[in-house]
């Protein structure tokens, strides 16, 4: 069986990678033929030029979504001989790599598509801003100066720019959903055609493997239909230059014993080739395609904001220039020595000072509390001697005898009503009478008020050290607060949906979200009679399947949940399970694993 025979056209020259696939397909093919045993030291270079436009993509992958097949698959082919064994684990991977490299096209059109119906939900405003803003300077300088001849044409220049950008936005959003609506289809059927004949892979390979290569065939053919049915629609109005030049052909196998039971080892590597390099056809077709109708790339889309950015670099770097030594100048090392001046005193006031008063106010409290007490005995003793000076005074006042704990305060009134007395005679007051002593006696309690209230107000400044160290140490808090925020979120990455953070799981939901309304689309389809809607949504199911079993899985290890969560996604991926029980393992899903709750319930 040739690999050529199928191709009834020759390859144009612009196609490059379909040229080198091609014959190095064929060498590699013609080389196992006649040398099967020499040809080990030359499969893996030949094998990599085959290989190499499809690998691309695929090396930068973790995961795919399992196959549908039987867990025996796996023990059953290792039981066989070796030459089968080797065709079993080849037919395995090159079905791995169908579904792998489609699924792959699929994400990158998902992503282009989601940008374009992004830009159609905004304004009008907005949409003439990204025509002339967000695609290169050569379309803004472009775009300006079509909307200034055409504002002093005829003054309708931003309704006609309304209307271009209307139009470019909405034939992106034509084109890739067109082409997400057939792979999808696609995908699905290969999904579907691997469930139907996985039990008799596993039984009997060499019988069942004819059917499946066939199928397998007729789907990539079925495929070439409906894309150039829909590239000769679209060719005439496709305002993309070049965006069709290139048809998409399929190599068919041969029509001589199509349907046989038996075929030979080089059939059955003859087929196994030519759906590789159909693979790479469709590879090499859809990115030049996709490409044309991609989004813009974020240097395209911010580069105002860059080229204002190295405009201000360019502008610092000749200004720190000018006062660098190498213009003979000295004012950057003396910002340097101030910046270091500003940090050590920042440290010394903010971080190490209020350290070591709260050290010292918690280490060194009996020393502290010893000399409170020495202060209190020193007013204690001022108290006493004021008492016994009231004392004194009183009973020669009164002439009575007065007791030991005798009020204070009753024997100051004593001391007032007699001071009071003396202020009518105040030269025989001081002269021969009691009033000099009574105005030591006040001098004496003026003194214990204040001490009393000396050591209250130091009882408070004591008590306080803490919160003064405190409050000095805040802004060296902050700051060491705002650096671990930072640190915490560049570490958890949460603009992705594979984060530990909020922003990952809200990714995570929207996904299982996804899946559930494109299984009830899909039911809805299928009750309808829809049969190719119906499969495109469950095209678009494994896609967001497929997704969902990337992100989860490192953070449903590290938890112990992959085991099931894997199981869950594969049985939401059986094309016979009813769309009853899929909703249900969604929704247990949502409630059950950690990696997909929400981040207020996470224990």
């Amino acid at each position: 069986m040739d690999v050529s025979s199928g191709n009834d056209s020759p390859l144009r020259s612009k196609d490059v990678k379909a040229l080198v696939s091609f014959y190095s397909n064929y060498l590699h093919n013609r080389l196992r033929t006649f040398f099967p045993v020499a040809i080990n030291s030359a499969d893996g270079f030949l094998s990599r030029m085959a290989n190499f436009y499809a690998s691309s993509k695929r090396s930068r992958r973790k995961t795919c979504l399992p196959l549908p097949l039987p867990s025996a698959a796996a023990s059953a082919s290792l039981d066989r001989s070796p030459t089968t064994k080797t065709e079993a684990c080849r037919i395995f991977d090159a079905l791995e790599d169908i579904i792998e490299h489609t699924l792959q096209n699929l994400h990158d059109i998902q992503r282009n598509l989601a940008f374009w119906q992004s830009r159609a939900e905004g304004s009008n405003a907005r949409k003439a801003y990204f025509m002339i803003c967000e695609r290169g300077p050569y379309a803004f300088i472009n775009g300006t100066l079509q909307l200034m001849r055409d504002c002093l044409a005829d003054g309708s220049s931003i309704q006609k720019l309304y209307c271009s950008a209307s139009s470019h936005i909405s034939e992106r959003i034509s084109v890739l959903t067109n082409l997400r609506y057939f792979l999808a289809i696609f995908l699905a059927k290969v999904y579907m055609e691997i469930d139907r004949i996985g039990e008799d892979l596993v039984k009997d390979l060499d019988n069942s493997l004819p059917s499946l290569l066939v199928a397998i065939n007729d789907l990539f053919l079925k495929l070439e239909a409906s894309i150039g049915h829909f590239h000769a629609n679209r060719q005439s109005g496709s305002s993309v230059d070049g965006s069709y030049s290139v048809p998409l052909l399929f190599a068919k196998l041969p029509e001589v014993n199509q349907e046989g039971s038996q075929w030979t080892d080089c059939e059955i590597r003859d087929a196994i080739n030519l759906i590789y390099e159909n693979l790479h056809r469709l590879d090499s077709y859809l990115s030049v395609l996709v490409s044309k109708h991609r989004k813009p790339r974020k240097v395209t889309l911010y580069w105002m904001r860059y080229s204002c950015g190295v405009v201000g670099i360019s502008v610092c770097s000749l200004w720190l220039l000018r006062h660098s030594k190498l213009m003979g100048s000295s004012d950057i090392d003396n910002w340097i020595r101030e910046a270091k001046d500003s940090t050590v005193s920042f440290w010394n006031d903010h971080v190490e000072q209020p350290i070591l008063s709260i050290r010292d106010e918690l280490f060194e409290t009996f020393r502290k509390r010893q000399k409170g007490v020495m202060e209190r005995e020193e007013v204690q003793l001022t108290a006493d001697s004021l008492h016994r000076m009231l004392l004194a005074f009183s009973e020669q006042a009164v002439g009575k005898k007065f007791p030991e704990n005798a009020s204070d305060q009753e024997m100051l009134e004593i001391v007032m009503t007699r001071y009071e007395k003396e202020l009518m005679h105040p030269i025989q007051g001081l002269v021969g009478g009691e009033l000099v002593r009574a105005l030591l006696i006040q001098v004496q309690k003026l003194k214990l008020d204040i001490e009393e209230a000396m050591l209250e107000l130091d009882q408070i400044l004591r008590a306080n050290e803490i919160n003064f160290a405190i409050l000095a140490a805040l802004p060296a808090f902050f700051l060491s607060l705002v650096l671990a925020m930072l640190v915490r979120a560049w570490f958890k990455q949460d603009t992705r949906a594979e984060g530990r953070g909020r922003v990952a799981r809200i990714q995570r939901r929207l996904l299982l979200v996804e899946i559930e309304r494109a299984i009830m689309q899909f039911q809805s389809y299928r009750d309808q009679g829809l049969e190719n809607d119906a499969q495109c949504m469950y095209g678009l199911v494994l896609c967001f399947l497929d997704s969902l079993h990337c992100t989860v899985e490192e953070h449903a290890k590290a938890t112990g949940e992959w085991i099931c969560l894997r199981q869950d996604i594969v049985d939401l991926a059986k094309p016979g399970l009813l769309t009853e029980h899929k909703l249900s393992i969604a929704s247990r899903m949502e409630r059950v694993y950690d990696c997909l709750l929400p981040s207020q319930k996470r224990s």
